[in-house]
């Protein structure tokens, strides 16, 4: 039995912020922290306020995202590529802020970047220009990766 859409965005906003909020207990005072403030940083690092901004805007995105891509499937199948994603998602904060692994949250980052691009062309034929509410995500991931490729190259 098929759930209607606002139930559907309603739980992936739950699955989503979930995340975050696990991401931000396990990074250990994240951009906060000494260890980050000491790093040589990409010079397109942006202000630590964005990084709130765009993580709320990006998690509404994807969750109205894959409500439509729940609501218009014939199987879920995309459910396992959503929770893989989710756990990259939370397990780079846990890599790159509390363990300081740099080198193996650029692997967790770039991993999560190439499902999330995979998921856009994937399911683009089943959501058609729903995908565009995908595209932030796919974005912000590009940058953060490139922030964190500069941080191991220059640190």
């Amino acid at each position: 039995m098929k759930m209607k859409l606002a139930k559907y965005i309603t739980l992936f906003l739950i699955l989503n912020f979930s995340a975050l909020a696990l991401g931000v207990l396990l990074m250990d005072n994240g951009a906060q922290s000494n260890w980050y403030s000491q790093l040589n940083k990409a010079p397109w690092t942006p202000p630590g306020w964005v990084f709130g901004a765009a993580w709320t805007f990006i998690m509404i995105c994807f969750a109205a995202y894959l409500g439509f891509l729940a609501k218009q499937s014939k199987n879920f199948k995309f459910i396992l590529l959503f929770a893989i994603q989710w756990f990259l998602n939370v397990g780079w904060n846990f890599a790159f802020f509390n363990q300081h692994y740099i080198s193996i949250g650029l692997v967790l980052i770039t991993a999560l970047t190439l499902l999330v691009i995979y998921m856009f062309y994937k399911y683009k034929s089943i959501v058609k220009n729903i995908s565009i509410l995908i595209l932030p995500y796919i974005i912000w991931l590009c940058i953060a990766t490139s922030l964190n490729a500069y941080i191991l190259i220059y640190n």
